[in-house]
Formats: C-alpha cells, structure tokens, sequence
C-alpha cells in the first residue's frame, strides 16, 4: 500500500455504476428528498454531480457555432460590486446564480435575462472580514418534495434554503438565527453547535479571531438528501500566524435542515491522519478548506472533496509531518460522513498546491474493464486517476525523492507522489531547456535574467531572505498560478472517456521573511477586519515576490503558454494539444519572429470548457486581446467555429435549453450574457 493512500475496511461493491452524463444530473435523491432531471438542464455549476461539464444538448454544432449571437445580457452592477467567479445553474426556466460581494442570490428568466428576485444577507462582522465575499461560485438545487429549492452559503458562513419561485426561505429548514434582519426560518448558522461546534455570544460577530475564521466560495453540492457543505479560509500567503480553525466537512438533511455529520479534515487522537501531525498543531492550527467544487456518486452514496493545504503557505516548521487531510482528495459517506479513503496528492504542502478544481468522476474501460474513475486536475500539472470506489490508483503512482528545505526549522517530506500515468500536461520544474527558444539570443537573455534564482525541479522549495545560496529566491514550477488553477474548468466526454484539460505555465518565487518584519502583533489595526487571525506570529512568513521579469517583452519560458490537453481515461495516453486562443500580436509582431510561423503560444491564460456531443467548447482571446468563443473537433483538436463575445469570460461556461432554444451562457464581470443562434 503506497503512504499516500489508506483504505475503508469496508471495500465498496464495483456494481452497478451511474450513467453521468445523465442520472447525475438529479440534484437529490434517495428517502430523504427525491430528484428530478430534466433533460438538457445544468442543475449543478459544474454541470452534473459528476463534476463532467458535459451536456447532451446539439442544437448549436459546428455547422452554425459561428451564427451564434448575444440574446440577452444581465447587468448586476446595480446589488453593487462585482462577483468575478459565478456561474448560474438552470432550474424550471430560471437561471439562477449569485452576484456582488453580497453574495445576492439572483433569479432571472432564462429566455429574457430578466430579473425576478433576489435575495441578499443582512450585513455583519462575519460578512465584512470574509476574505472570499466576492468568489462565489454559484448556488446548489434540490427538488424537495415538489418544491424547488436552491442552498446558498453566504460569505459569512450561513446556509440559507430559498425557494427557487420566489426567493423566500423556506419554512421548518433550519431555524431562528438571533441577528436583526435575518428570517424566523430557513437558515443553518454553519459555525453554530449543529455545525463546526462553535459557542459564542454574538452570531454577527462569530468566533473570536483569536480562535481563526472560516467562509466559503464553492456552493454546497446536494446528494441523497443530504446538502454537503465545504468551506473556505484566509489566503494562506497572507497568514502570519499559525492558529486557526480547521475546514471540516458537514453535512446537513435537505428537508429538515438538521445537522447529520462533520468530518474532521485535521484528525484528532484516534482518528486516521493522527500521527501524521507532529509537535500537537492538530490542536491549534487549520485550514484544510475545501473551497473547490464537490463531486459525488450517488450510486455508491459517496462524495468527493479536493482540500486545501493547511496553514500557512510556504512555510510550516510548526506543523511537522504529512499533514493529513491537507491538499488531498477524500472521499465520506454522504450518509454518515465516514471517511471511505483518501488520497495525499502533496505531503506537508508549502507551495500552496491546493486543490484547485472539481473531481471529475466516469466510467471508463480499464485493459476491458469497465471501471468507475476519479480524475482530479492540479497546480502540479498531475491528472492523478483513482478507482473512486476503493481510492486504488489506476495507474502506479510512485514516492520519488524531492529536494529539502534549507529553510531552518522547515521539515519537508522526503518523497511525494507522482503518477507514472497520464503524463504531466505541462511544465513541471525548470531547467536551461524550458527557457524560451526563439532565437539564441533571447534565451541566452533569459539564461542571465536567472542566475540570480536557484532553480531545479518540481517541489523545489521557496529560499529564505539571506539564505547560504546568495540567491535572491527560489524560482519553483510550476506556481500556485501554474498547471490547473480556478478559472482553468476540465471537462470530460462520456462518449469517448476523453477529459480535456486546460493548464498554464507559471512560476513563482515568494522570499520569506521572519514573522515579526510582516506582523507586529498586538493590534494590527483599529479596523477589525484587517486584523490578523491566530495570537502567535510565525518565525518564517511569506514576504515579497521577487521574478526574472519579462525577456524582451516575452515570458522568459517555452511555448506554449497556455493550452489545452485531451487525455484518454481508458489509456491514460496524451491525444493531442492545442494553444488556448490565439498568439498575442505583441508575440507575432515581436522582431525576433520575423518571418517565422505563428509559434502558438496560447493566450498565457486559463480556460472554461464544456463538451457536447459535436464539440469541446472553451473561451479565449484572438491576437488582439478580444473575448472570443472556440469550438474544437473533439478528437483532433481542429478548430470548427468561433464567435467574438461581448466581455471576457471570468471562470466558468454553462448550457441549458429553453423554449426550444439552446444558450449558452458567459459569466462576466459585473454579470453575465447569453449567446444562442438567430430566431
């Protein structure tokens, strides 16, 4: 058994496996509340429970992808500022979806764009410190009884159950929460006894700071009846102290709203993961949020939650060990919130290697055998494919030594995982031979640009200021910005078992610097929501990022610097590449490429995708920087259509049918727009 994966004693049937790109469309299920699905619909964010980003839908193909045209835009500028992540789901004619840094859950009519209701959270203390206010990702869905209801986790870390008509909250969920302006009913306080099990005296002010501080981006995902609830925490390169709360797991009834389980993602005495947190920070530290969008497998009655790294990022002498359940994918028990397994994707993670997109989950054929996948994208580049009933790697996954610290008081892990299939997508480490290659001067230009950086493979870890190098920092990649991030959405075809995924180059080299030149103690700021959270202040802390800078206006790295990769899950074979949109014109008019073929560089940005039947869809930018909509062959990667969009797409795309007409809908800055063919 490799360390990084530890199994249930109770082995999961391989049985019957859920149609995805189909069942795992019903939001619900099972004796709590039953589902419904509607054919053509996009009830969760990430298109089904399966996390696939795939809808059957064919009315727009490549022979009219180009006729596309704006049939409606939504403009949320007037709930206040921007929400930058969301992205609505379709539910009985509605889209529904949350804007501003409110958070306001905002229905409109799916043909019109027209607003019809919305609801937005009174004000408190837990909403202003909220460091995520303006990342939400959406809302979840439920048919309960009948009645459509949509579950929203607001910024200051309450669950709210709306009826998906009209916006009231619904009555006999939940209870009385003792704020003014909230309802008699229809809310779960999230950190209250039935939840993380915090007491405290006031509900707008929540847990002292002292304690930590919790929130959320992605919506809570409904399965079974059971409304699952992640979380959110303070960016871990902003920390300068090490206590805080951990992200735990809930999970709530659907119907009822009552409390039916927590998970610990930061084991205590007894529980699996104990031993792998040394020096007693189990007690005092956390994190381990799981801010990414759940996936689940209601046949199996499993859900799976990607994990974030445990505070702080870039350092962690104070927490020695593996860390677990840090920047992990686990699969619970959606009924009783029991660990299945588990897999460590990164060992006393440092270089903030969260978990940054949904598990996707498919069925796919193994050497002849149908098996029921788990494929998770990361910043590492790593697809890591796991058989997501028993957590059994697909394909080896081997422990091979990583460099050390030379950060006193730093203890690395001495390995760490790496799949041994599907290939890295893309660039991992940095050497001479990933520099930019246009000429021999630009790269003997970015070669002297680096001397000043230690630079070495991946899990090359981040140098102190004055390190015993003499270099200014480390230059590790990828970075927290590299390989697959946020705004960079997988999406995987059932017909073929094919997963497309989008990643970038990326490379960062954050100094450290001693805690106290960052964070004085005491009281940081009469402003309490600029006060740190924690007491103690960490001896190493994340200081100013330090970069070899552009080469001649070019990034010093290879191309491409951004793309898209098809990979096939029943080989785990590389198909093709293609450039995420179109070569900058700063790169093609650049003096150096003169006379030479377009290099197709990709845009150096993320991409959002969806498949259909005919096509992989995803949003770029042209030569001059203007949004633009792709459609690709889905076998080849050829370009098959695009359509110049109004604003540029910010996270995901979705697409729904509606009076007979397929949309397809871009989330924007400041709202978003629908495309659909002409009349």
């Amino acid at each position: 058994m490799s360390r990084a994966v530890s199994y249930s004693t109770r082995m999961l049937a391989l049985g019957a496996f859920a149609l995805f790109a189909g069942a795992c469309g019903d939001a619900t299920g099972g004796d709590r509340a039953e589902g419904v699905h509607v054919d053509g619909d996009w009830a969760v964010i990430t298109g089904n429970l399966a996390g696939q980003r795939y809808s059957s839908l064919d009315q727009i193909n490549p022979s009219n992808f180009a006729q596309l045209e704006v049939a409606w835009q939504y403009d949320a500028s007037h709930l206040g500022s921007v929400n930058a992540r969301s992205i609505p789901i379709y539910v009985d004619g509605m889209l529904i979806n949350v804007h501003s840094e409110y958070r306001t859950v905002v229905a409109t009519d799916a043909g019109t764009g027209e607003e019809l209701w919305t609801y937005t959270e009174p004000e408190t203390f837990r909403w202003a410190y909220s460091m995520r206010k303006n990342h939400g990702k959406g809302v979840a869905y439920a048919n309960i009884d009948g009645r459509d209801v949509v579950f929203l986790i607001s910024p200051a870390f309450f669950l709210h159950a709306l009826d998906a008509h009209t916006g009231e909250h619904i009555e006999g969920f939940g209870g009385a929460v003792d704020i003014e302006g909230f309802p008699d009913t229809g809310v779960v306080d999230l950190l209250g006894p039935d939840g993380l099990g915090y007491d405290y005296e006031d509900a707008a002010e929540g847990i002292p700071l002292e304690v930590g501080y919790i929130t959320s981006s992605s919506p809570a995902l409904v399965v079974n009846g059971v409304v699952v609830v992640g979380n959110s925490a303070e960016q871990g390169y902003n920390q300068t102290r090490p206590e805080n709360i951990p992200g735990d797991i809930l999970g709530y009834d659907a119907r009822t709203g009552d409390h039916l389980w927590k998970f610990n993602v930061l084991p205590g005495p007894g529980e699996v993961g104990h031993e792998t947190w040394e020096n007693d920070a189990w007690e005092w530290t956390g994190d381990i949020s799981s801010w990414a969008p759940l996936s689940a497998d209601p046949e199996l009655g499993l859900v799976y939650v990607p994990t974030n790294g445990a505070t702080q990022d870039y350092y962690g002498g104070f927490r020695p060990g593996d860390n677990l359940f840090s920047t992990s994918l686990i699969a619970l028990d959606v009924e009783t919130g029991e660990r299945a397994w588990h897999y460590q994707l990164v060992h006393h993670d440092i270089w903030n290697y969260d978990t940054p997109q949904v598990p996707v989950l498919a069925d796919v054929m193994i050497d002849g055998v149908q098996t029921p996948i788990i494929a998770q994208a990361t910043k590492q580049a790593f697809l890591y494919v796991l058989n997501r009933a028993t957590g059994e790697p697909i394909w080896p996954i081997e422990e091979r030594p990583v460099p050390q610290s030379l950060v006193p008081g730093e203890h690395l892990a001495p390995t760490q995982p790496f799949p041994t299939k599907p290939a890295a997508y893309d660039m991992q480490g940095l050497t001479v031979d990933d520099l930019i290659d246009f000429t021999p001067e630009l790269r003997q230009m970015a070669i002297e640009a680096l001397e000043e950086f230690q630079i070495g493979p991946l899990f090359l870890p981040p140098l102190h200021r004055d390190n015993d190098l003499g270099k200014t920092a480390a230059l590790w990649c990828p970075a927290d910005v590299g390989g697959t991030n946020i705004d960079g959405t997988p999406a995987y075809d059932p017909e073929t078992g094919i997963i497309y995924v989008p990643s970038q180059k990326g490379c960062s080299a954050r100094i450290l610097i001693p805690g106290p030149e960052k964070d004085p103690g005491g009281i940081v700021s009469d402003d309490r929501t600029q006060q740190p959270t924690g007491t103690r202040i960490t001896e190493w802390v994340p200081g100013p990022s330090a970069s070899p800078g552009r080469i001649d206006g070019l990034a010093f790295w290879k191309a491409p610097y951004s793309k898209i990769t098809a990979i096939d899950l029943n080989t785990g074979e590389h198909l093709w590449w293609i450039p995420i949109g179109d070569t900058p014109r700063n790169v093609l008019e650049h003096p150096a490429l003169q006379g030479q073929p377009d290099p197709r560089t990709g845009n150096g940005r993320q991409a959002a995708l969806f498949t259909t039947p005919s096509m992989l869809v995803y949003a770029g930018t042209n030569s001059d920087n203007d949004p633009v909509l792709f459609a690709v062959d889905k076998m080849t990667g050829e370009e098959v259509g695009r359509v110049t969009m109004p604003d540029r797409n910010r996270y995901g795309l979705m697409t729904y049918m509606h009076g007979g007409k397929q949309y397809i809908v871009v989330n924007a800055n400041g709202g978003n727009f629908a495309l659909a063919l002409p009349d």
